[in-house]
């Protein structure tokens, strides 16, 4: 299918235009960002103005109908030594004194939001004959706002401290929805003050609470807790969000409270329990309530044809109905407690909980689900899949629930990553930190791919790993149309979702009876099955590309690359090397030792460093003619090209090739040999970076490229050369039959780094060499474009060492890094030359010999440890001389800004 045939399907807006046309659409996105800005800088401003009205604002203190007291702050079960305010309502009783002091008092502890209203008209009906006291739990009402623990056992100790400021011995404690918790972490700090407990409403045991798991239900509240603070520090609200009630005291009680804690009290409670359950509550189901009615043998329960929030409209109905008869039960002693409970009760209570009382999810407690798991899809698509799916294992949601969720988060994450791309454009995706989160050759490759192969590369992005971010982006970027763009990942995602979601159904419905009684099952089951999807999304692809001969070559050149050390990316071998470098560092007392030597290079040329300023110290004879230009775009680029070939400030008498660097960069970096002056023009739309660029323009020297890795401490003689190496070209031949994509995927070696060299040659997929043509598949010696370095010491001589020793010896403060030089022939640098030098490289340079693929892995990591141990050295004697090394902090300030600069991946080399 042609280009223009897959514009034409995808509805791209993208095709031929005229110059008047894109320098208009240039002018209309200009607009936009500067409108953008404009919005950006009002919302700053509307920002900082916010936090200075709320840093001077006065805290809301809530009612003014509450008594307060003072008392020590708490942290889990300890008591500290700074003091917090705890306001507490007291409902006036119509009974005597003496007749009221007659009964216990009973104890209200409200949910979260909430405070000592909650209890309105349930205080007052309990009131009519004893005293009743419901405090404002800290965090809540008219108690202080800011505590380091909120959670329901640091409560309890608040309320411990209530009882004791107010002489009271034992009570009746009533804990509504989280205040159930409470309850019972204030038995178990003080069994001796609760004469009874009653939980309406109210929180229990962990397996009925949210997804059943402590630490899941802890990072879903850790969720909770981030959003609620990005809200509050990130919106400009002027405070009206202050006390919203699902605030941040809300989401620190929850996320503080350790909810495992409570089935053990549960389980061993003494005194008489109540529990007033609504069969409609969707917060805290009912079988909660079934449950605690189960483990506390001596439990009485009633459950009501109601919600969970029956306390604010029928509190007095129930303090008549259901509360006051169980107090008087408990005060005439008849109540039953846990030594005088029923047997068959006591034989219930000890069997093990059953999971299949698990209810689903409805009402509220099933939109906030499922929009958790749509908001998910940004963290992680295929694991908020599988968390979705073992929601349907333990029966909390529906299957089609679960996928429709799914569904709908995936379809818009990829919409609003298509957005990205349309709105945003290539031209962002050259800054820091999106070229590091989308490199734009991850985006060249998208971007062909869609044009070569249209619709079926969005729908099959879903399932191949690696390629649906790049996809979505570059449809966007290319001006796809959105409804089509739409259209096939909804297709996509339509096969996707149910098939991950009915995997993970049935893979947790079988795991989950195995593994239950393992702590933190739900995570391990969790992250195994993640672990299976990411196999399974690797697997199928291999599996189904073995269906053709370039699928199955393709995968063989991946087995090639993680089976061949040297074609790992630096991430995967350097962490030893990192090490060693840091024992040195250690050993010598100083981490940045290295970097003292050199002196005649800035920073030791860890990184940074002017390539021209080196060239310029080098003596002019060993050197290509070259020179330094600023370029603000490529037709610059071209016309001082132009000049730089017709002589003007340089020495004239050649053509092309030339060679076009950055005058900071390394590893290849930005690296073109320009053979057109068309290619020159097109620099930067391969090499994207910050413009203006100061860039090289360099002779092109023919002849073999020899690295040659030097070293000379400061009291030595002579050098010594640690490494040589051979860069050899990679190279196929034409039959006059097959692309030149297919006689690379044909090649042994070539297969194993075919990505690299189809990405030097865009045009390998329609260029047929002739028969016995050999085409070089890169012209630049550098191990990440995929050159051929060997092991080259057998030509080692003593006329190149001398030479070589000339050669540093005429630039001054250099000891020790690699020389990228040619040579007519191997025979001229056994004889030590002559030789053109075209880069020199300092400490950070490598001896490259190593990824010769003779070469072990143990003795790579030989050479390049003595490498380092040899550089601490130099540096060493370079500090005994007076050349202090550079601090961490300026070694680490010139790795970032070279990471601004960066123009690969960096995991290339």
């Amino acid at each position: 299918m042609s280009t223009s045939a897959v514009r034409s399907r995808l509805g791209s807006s993208s095709g031929a235009q005229g110059p008047e046309h894109r320098r208009g659409r240039g002018r209309r996105r200009r607009s936009r960002r500067r409108i953008a800005a404009w919005w950006i800088v009002l919302y700053l401003v509307l920002l900082a103005a916010s936090h200075a009205i709320a840093s001077r604002r006065q805290p809301t203190r809530g009612p003014d109908d509450r008594a307060a007291i003072s008392v020590r702050v708490v942290r889990g079960e300890q008591q500290l030594a700074s003091s917090a305010r705890l306001a507490y309502r007291e409902w006036p009783t119509a009974m005597a004194d003496s007749a009221a002091d007659a009964l216990r008092p009973v104890l209200l502890l409200h949910g979260s939001p909430g405070s000592a209203d909650d209890f309105r008209t349930l205080g007052p009906a309990l009131a009519r004959d004893r005293r009743v006291i419901a405090p404002d739990l800290p965090g809540f009402g008219a108690s202080e706002r800011a505590v380091p623990d909120y959670s329901v056992l640091a409560h309890a100790g608040y309320a411990l401290q209530l009882l004791e400021k107010l002489d009271i011995e034992r009570c009746h404690v009533l804990g509504f929805s989280m205040g159930g918790g409470v309850a019972l972490e204030l038995w178990g700090l003080a069994p001796e003050r609760v004469a009874s407990l009653t939980m309406l409403s109210a929180i229990g045991v962990e397996e009925l609470e949210l997804f059943g798991d402590q630490q899941v239900n802890h990072w879903v509240h850790g969720l909770q807790l981030g959003l609620v603070r990005a809200l509050l520090a990130g919106s400009p609200h002027f405070g009206a969000l202050d006390d919203f009630p699902l605030g941040r005291e809300y989401a620190r009680n929850f996320y503080d409270t350790d909810q495992s804690r409570l089935r053990a009290l549960l389980e061993r409670f003494e005194p008489p329990l109540l529990l007033v359950h609504g069969e409609r509550d969707f917060l805290v189901p009912q079988e909660a309530a079934l449950e605690h009615h189960r483990i506390v043998p001596q439990s009485e329960l009633a459950l009501l044809q109601d919600d969970h929030f029956m306390v604010f409209r029928d509190g007095a109905e129930l303090a008549t109905r259901e509360l006051a008869p169980f107090l008087a039960r408990v005060e005439e002693g008849q109540a039953v407690r846990r030594a005088s409970a029923a047997p068959e009760r006591v034989a219930g209570a000890r069997r093990p909980f059953d999971r299949a009382v698990l209810p689903p999810f409805e009402g509220p407690a099933l939109l906030v689900t499922l929009v958790g798991l749509v908001l998910a899809m940004w963290v992680s698509e295929d694991l908020t899949c599988l968390a979705a799916g073992l929601l349907v294992a333990l029966g909390r949601i529906s299957f089609l629930a679960a996928c429709g969720a799914c569904f709908v988060g995936i379809v818009g994450t990829d919409f609003m990553l298509y957005l990205f791309g349309r709105w945003v454009g290539r031209p962002a995706l050259a800054y820091a930190p999106l070229r590091w989160w989308l490199p734009p050759q991850r985006l060249d490759e998208a971007s062909a791919w869609v044009r070569e192969r249209g619709a079926a590369v969005i729908f099959a992005s879903r399932f191949l790993p690696g390629t649906r971010l790049a996809t979505s982006v570059a449809c966007g970027a290319l001006q796809t149309s959105a409804s089509r763009f739409v259209l096939y990942f909804a297709i996509a995602a339509s096969v996707w979702v149910p098939l991950v979601v009915w995997l993970a159904a049935r893979l947790g419905a079988a795991a989950l009876p195995l593994m239950e009684r393992t702590q933190g099952w739900l995570l391990a089951l969790l992250l195994g099955m993640g672990l299976l999807l990411v196999t399974l999304r690797l697997l199928v692809p291999a599996l189904w590309s073995l269906r053709t001969w370039t699928g199955r070559r393709k995968l063989l050149g991946r087995w090639r690359r993680i089976g061949g050390w040297e074609l790992w990316p630096m991430w995967a071998v350097y962490p030893p090397v990192v090490l060693y470098v840091l024992w040195l560092g250690l050993r010598h007392r100083s981490l940045t030792l290295f970097a003292a030597a050199n002196p005649g290079i800035p920073d030791g040329g860890f990184v940074g460093e002017s390539k021209a300023e080196i060239l310029s110290k080098l003596p002019t004879e060993v050197v290509p003619v070259w020179r330094l230009v600023t370029v603000a775009n490529g037709a610059e680029l071209r016309r001082e090209v132009e000049r730089f070939l017709s002589g003007e400030g340089a020495a004239s008498g050649f053509g092309l090739p030339v060679v076009i660097k950055p005058d900071v960069g390394q590893r290849g970096q930005g690296v073109m040999i320009t053979r057109r002056l068309e290619d020159a023009e097109r620099y930067f739309e391969r090499w994207p970076q910050a413009l203006p660029a100061k860039l090289i323009l360099q002779r092109y020297a023919p002849g073999l490229e020899i690295g040659i890795f030097w070293a000379k401490g400061t009291a030595e003689d002579h050098g010594e050369i640690l490494s040589l190496t051979e860069k050899r070209p990679p190279t196929v031949t034409g039959d006059g039959e097959h692309t030149l994509e297919h006689l690379v995927l044909a090649d042994d070696r070539a297969v194993a780094l075919h990505r690299v060299y189809l990405r030097e040659r865009p045009d390998a997929a329609r260029f047929v060499p002739a028969a016995g043509e050999n085409v070089p598949l890169v012209d630049v010696g550098t191990h990440a474009r995929g050159c051929i370095f060997l092991d080259g010491s057998e030509h080692l001589t003593t006329e190149l060492e001398a030479a070589m020793d000339r050669l540093a010896d005429a630039y001054p403060g250099f000891d020790f890094g690699r020389l990228d030089v040619k040579v007519d022939s191997l025979e001229a640098l056994r004889r030590g030359g002559p030789f053109q030098v075209v880069e020199l490289n300092g400490v950070t340079s490598e001896c490259v010999h190593v990824y010769d693929p003779r070469v072990s892995f143990v003795e790579a990591y030989r050479v390049l440890f003595r490498q380092w141990r040899r550089a601490f050295e130099i540096g060493a004697q370079r500090r005994a001389m007076g050349q202090a090394p550079p601090g961490v902090r300026r070694l680490v300030a010139l790795v970032i800004a070279h990471r601004r600069r960066g123009l690969l991946r960096p995991d290339q080399r």
